[in-house]
């Protein structure tokens, strides 16, 4: 375990990497990215006609990924979704357990998560234009994830599931990553101080 000071940023880090490096850091840093998921997905707004509420679920684990990266992002996410199986009520709206027709969206953050924590490794997350692709990106991970997910788990068709699981979020998402490009560059140039 490492105690020393945090260095200054340089290639290759996330904003979490700038904490001093140990083991107790990695376990807070994935137990506090799981808990932020499950706060964040009690923001929840019924959308009408969709088994789906708009949420700030999505917003927090592409946020845990861009900061801690992509093996502490995955480790929260998946977290996350164990803990929800196992009845943990902190999905969407207090839900938990696997059956939910929204469920496939949590098992596509996990890999949105790990994927935005590896393009943030390599400093997409300093600029304002990187970083709304890649948020862009983690958007279309859980989406190419969650609505399969949804027509299969609701029995309708994909344009059903289209409209029902994707459509109605477009706007909220582009508001989302509109947050994120201001908001982690701004860390880092804050950290750069």
């Amino acid at each position: 375990m490492s105690t020393a000071a945090a260095t200054p940023a340089h290639p290759g880090q996330v904003l979490a990497d700038l904490l001093p490096a140990s083991r107790v850091r990695d376990v807070a840093l994935v137990l506090g990215g799981a808990a932020l998921t499950g706060l964040a997905a009690q923001i929840a707004v019924p959308v009408p006609g969709s088994p789906v509420p708009v949420t700030g679920q999505t917003f927090a684990a592409l946020l845990v990924g861009t900061s801690l990266g992509a093996r502490r992002g995955f480790l929260s996410l998946a977290l996350y979704a164990v803990a929800g199986v196992a009845g943990v009520p902190w999905f969407a709206e207090g839900a938990s357990g696997a059956t939910a027709v929204s469920f496939g969206y949590v098992l596509g953050m996990i890999l949105a998560s790990t994927v935005v924590g590896a393009l943030a490794r390599r400093g997409a997350d300093r600029g304002v234009w990187r970083m709304a692709g890649t948020m862009l990106v983690g958007e279309a991970i859980i989406y190419a994830v969650g609505v399969p997910y949804l027509a299969y788990a609701a029995d309708i068709s994909a344009s059903a599931a289209i409209a029902a699981g994707l459509t109605p979020f477009l706007i909220g998402d582009a508001l989302k990553a509109a947050l994120a490009m201001g908001l982690l560059p701004a860390a880092w140039k804050f950290a750069d101080r």
